[in-house]
């Protein structure tokens, strides 16, 4: 994996110093002196890590936090705190940062921190860690395609792991040995997003004062994932059909074609059968991509990971210590959840109650989950499809409740529900169609 950090820093010196640090340590580095200008960077980059002061300027560090976890949430975020102030630490770990570090500090227990984070993915990238018998189909039916050259499309809620279903396609497969170019579609704007996937020459726009090669040329034999295809605009969905038509691409401003073997795969957190129906994404791009559909079913439905995802975890943050584990409670509190943040979720709590636990034993008040929803009491007689329905009818009640709280206001109902408001359009769309109504 390319550990990708952003180090964000208002003191220039400091900032420089640890930009040394951890680029000495291995890792790719890059800074920003402002939060807003993070922002920015992360909007066109993909960071693994942030690494942010609390103390910076119009916006703080925990304001830069809450927005990331709204907007990035598979993104690690390490908070910088001054000596002494614990109402920052608190409130770093409540706002979902995987840990924070006071200042001053050695950039031992700085490197110490990032490697503990990087030290493998949030799931190994060559072994996807399973126990539930849905989630072994999807690795066997991974594996099978892998072998071919066809295009997959992943769907599944956000934070179930299709990124690392895209990766292990990759891994197990003969272009293992070429690049792995992600692209996330919704989290580059609109007019930057012809540019970064096709490339520009030189006097292409104004701006363009060097050529630069796509996204896609760069995945030259290899692997394109499209993130969150569903949120491409219908104009460059067009130009990408074509390019996965004709196998070549055109830069921005350039009159040759350059030529291109890649392998397509795409993740969406929506139908796209139904978006194909609602006009809002391409019939034939969807048939194009579709050649090999896989769903990754939500956490919740999955029962039997939970356990051995949370032990994973614990053994990545605690660096394989053996004595650390969890209470029979917070297993019973772990598996009783709804995780509506799926295993994304799961990785930030455990880190959380790591930090929080005493005598290397996570106990069930260690556990504190990221949004304001009930721990249902789970039964043996159920059957997982009879849960799923009692989580969405709970989600259902929630968001009804919120909605008219705030008179409608989607909004600041999506910032109280702790969710973005495009995936509460989405959740509304589904109340809608099993007859739920509101205004």
């Amino acid at each position: 994996m390319d550990n990708r950090i952003l180090i964000v820093e208002d003191d220039q010196d400091l900032l420089e110093a640890l930009r040394i640090t951890l680029k000495n340590a291995g890792f790719n580095v890059e800074t920003a002196l402002s939060a807003e200008l993070a922002l920015e960077m992360i909007k066109i980059k993909k960071f693994n890590i942030m690494v942010s002061d609390v103390n910076l300027g119009k916006m703080n560090g925990i304001e830069l936090l809450q927005n990331v976890k709204k907007n990035f949430q598979e993104m690690a975020v390490i908070l910088m705190t001054a000596y002494g102030k614990v109402a920052d630490a608190v409130s770093a770990i409540q706002n979902g940062a995987v840990d924070y570090i006071t200042k001053p500090f050695n950039a031992n227990d700085l490197i110490h921190k990032v490697n503990a984070i990087t030290k493998s993915s949030s799931i190994t990238q060559d072994n996807i860690i399973h126990e539930d018998n849905q989630t072994k189909k999807i690795v066997d039916l991974a594996t099978q395609v892998a072998q071919s050259d066809a295009s997959v499309l992943i769907s599944g809620e956000s934070g179930t792991g299709k990124e690392i279903f895209a990766q292990y396609i990759h891994n197990t497969s003969k272009r293992k040995a070429h690049p792995f170019v992600a692209i996330n579609c919704a989290a580059i704007p609109e007019n930057m997003l012809e540019s970064i996937l096709f490339g520009y020459e030189k006097g292409a726009f104004t701006g363009a004062y060097q050529s630069t090669m796509g996204k896609l040329e760069q995945g030259n034999n290899g692997t394109i994932l499209l993130d969150e295809i569903s949120e491409m605009p219908l104009f460059l969905q067009a130009k990408l059909l074509r390019v996965l038509q004709e196998r070549e691409v055109e830069r921005l401003g350039a009159k040759k074609m350059t030529k291109l073997d890649v392998r397509i795969i795409a993740t969406t957190n929506r139908k796209l059968a139904q978006e194909v129906a609602e006009g809002t994404f391409r019939k034939d791009l969807y048939f194009r991509l579709n050649v090999f559909p896989l769903h990754i079913p939500p956490l919740r439905s999955r029962l039997d990971d939970i356990i051995p995802l949370s032990t994973y975890f614990i053994q990545k943050y605690t660096h394989d210590n053996p004595k650390f584990s969890l209470s029979m409670d917070a297993k019973k509190k772990l598996v009783s959840y709804s995780w509506p943040g799926n295993i994304r979720e799961l990785q930030n709590v455990i880190q959380r109650a790591i930090i929080l636990s005493k005598n290397n034993l996570i106990e069930a008040a260690d556990l504190s989950f990221e949004e304001k929803e009930q721990v249902f009491e789970s039964s043996d007689n159920e059957n997982n499809n009879d849960l799923a329905d009692q989580l969405i009818d709970k989600e259902n009640d929630l968001i009804l409740k919120v909605l008219q709280k705030h008179a409608g206001n989607r909004n600041a109902s999506a910032d109280e529900l702790g969710i973005s408001p495009r995936t509460l359009r989405y959740k509304l769309s589904r109340m809608k169609k099993m007859g739920i109504i509101f205004s």
